[in-house]
């Protein structure tokens, strides 16, 4: 891996119809004490741009408004947000490719947080945590309390104390080139980034947790978006356990297990109404360990919300998708999906 004192960084973001989060992560880029990096902004089929450009006679647009940034924008049609990515590393100029959501900020010093840590402790690919800035609202604070908390997903995302060995998420992901040009680029289905983790380290490359170089990631703006988001996130988990057999762990068990758990207490309490405290009491661990956190009432009253919904939410999609394509063994091989979707790779 090249010095990373003397690397550029290409932040690549996918970006489908979100003209005002792009507007607010590129401020956040504007404001980088290092300027070491390039941005590129992948449209991927959007009917709302998120840039005014102009096209120029080699094909390429330009975008007025942001001068103080190395920024390439590039428009192509709807494929998916992983092809999108592929798409961005294919004319990215960096040594060290980095990926977040168009729904993040970064701090001022992330990219100089970024190149210390990586001067500190080399490695190939690399993941950080995410938070909640002071300016979201209280939903989304609540949500990222929710998908952050040990109570709700064991610290596997970038916490202090986990459950699971460390992968790296899109919403803050980085790699090197070399590792692009080993292992390929993201495959188009859902949970990509937990898939190309897995990618990366049977490829032999180091990963591990900058816990340091964080983002702010705003999620879904309300409770319906947020259920969607995490029982898909449920059903993938069984897609990845039947493309790499024994990755799942007890970690992943958890919100099914409590789901058919709470579901069994509830109608159990019909006979004895005793069987409601267990239940009773996770509700107020829940609520206190957010109060601790975000230090305001009704902040911790939404957070609770958000881990029923994030963990009966993921809980419910596991039981469906495990019950079909485990027990059941329906829909369509996951080899061929992969090799399906695989084609719309090699058309770029």
């Amino acid at each position: 891996m090249k010095n990373p004192d003397s690397m550029l960084f290409s932040i690549i973001v996918p970006v489908y119809n979100r003209p005002d989060e792009v507007a607010d992560l590129l401020k956040s880029l504007e404001a980088q004490t290092d300027r070491g990096f390039e941005t590129v902004i992948v449209e991927d089929g959007s009917t709302i741009p998120c840039l005014e450009a102009e096209p120029l006679a080699d094909g390429t647009l330009s975008v007025s408004g942001h001068d103080s940034l190395r920024l390439l924008y590039f428009r192509k049609s709807n494929e998916g947000r992983s092809i999108a990515r592929n798409y961005g590393m294919d004319r990215a100029g960096g040594d060290f490719f980095i990926f977040v959501d168009s729904d993040c900020i970064l701090p001022p010093g992330y990219i100089a947080a970024l190149r210390k840590s990586l001067s500190e402790n080399p490695v190939d690919c690399f993941g950080g945590p995410d938070a909640a800035h002071d300016s979201f609202t209280p939903t989304q604070k609540a949500i990222n309390y929710a998908m952050t908390s040990f109570l709700t997903t064991g610290g596997i995302r970038g916490g202090k104390v986990s459950m699971e060995k460390f992968t790296p998420r899109t919403f803050n992901m980085g790699f090197s080139r070399e590792v692009y040009e080993r292992v390929g680029g993201f495959r188009e289905m859902f949970s990509e980034d937990i898939d190309m983790s897995t990618r990366i380290r049977l490829a032999g490359f180091k990963i591990t947790l900058f816990p340091d170089v964080h983002v702010y990631h705003k999620r879904r703006g309300n409770l319906r978006k947020f259920w969607k988001q995490v029982h898909v996130f449920g059903m993938s988990r069984i897609t990845l356990e039947l493309l790499y057999p024994g990755s799942m762990k007890l970690v992943h068990w958890l919100p099914a297990v409590f789901t058919i758990g709470a579901a069994a207490l509830i109608i159990g309490s019909f006979f004895w109404p005793w069987l409601l405290i267990p239940l009773a009491v996770y509700i107020v661990a829940l609520w206190v360990g957010a109060l601790i956190a975000e230090r305001n009432l009704r902040i911790s009253m939404l957070a609770v919300a958000a881990s029923m919904v994030q963990l009966l939410g993921y809980g419910t999609g596991f039981i469906k998708a495990y019950t079909t394509k485990i027990i059941m063994k329906r829909g369509r091989d996951i080899n061929e999906e992969i090799e399906i979707r695989k084609g719309k790779n090699e058309k770029l």
